[in-house]
């Protein structure tokens, strides 16, 4: 496996991870899937969202597989009044990253960025690591720390 951009900043600050690869499809590329292929239980497989927010631009927010994002809950703790999810062809562009392999980790800029308050019952979670087929296992208080992340109740 080649490192990815994610890895390389993990290494770079010393943080320890590990990584899962695993076979995608074009077409199962949801986090539910990702953590049958990797056997993790969905609730510590995080999915990465990129939204746009009407007075804050771009923001990001990290939930588990098993859930959605409450837009107002998003909304109010990105200090927006409205928020919606950035379209897929935008995601490149805004983040480095494609669909299915969006991480939090190592975007072309640092956005705000949310994780749904629940990773905080996991000792360590599952992130994407930049590409599909590879997720990154991260302590979510290693995770906050280096992408500047706040924890919220986003569900």
């Amino acid at each position: 496996m080649s490192k990815t951009n994610a890895i390389r900043i993990l290494e770079a600050h010393a943080i320890k991870h590990s990584t899962v690869s695993y076979n995608y499809d074009e077409d199962e590329l949801d986090a539910i899937t990702v953590s049958e292929k990797i056997g993790a239980e969905p609730e510590a497989v995080f999915k990465t969202l990129v939204t746009m927010g009407d007075k804050t631009g771009i923001n990001v927010f990290c939930l588990p597989a098993t859930t959605e994002l409450n837009l107002k809950k998003a909304a109010s703790v990105s200090g927006n009044k409205k928020i919606e999810m950035v379209k897929m062809k935008e995601i490149l562009p805004l983040t480095g990253y494609i669909r299915g392999g969006c991480s939090p980790i190592g975007m072309k800029k640092l956005y705000p960025t949310f994780i749904d308050e629940t990773a905080q019952l996991w000792d360590e979670i599952f992130v994407s690591a930049g590409v599909r087929g590879t997720q990154v296992k991260i302590s979510p208080i290693a995770l906050k720390e280096l992408v500047k992340a706040e924890f919220a109740d986003l569900v």
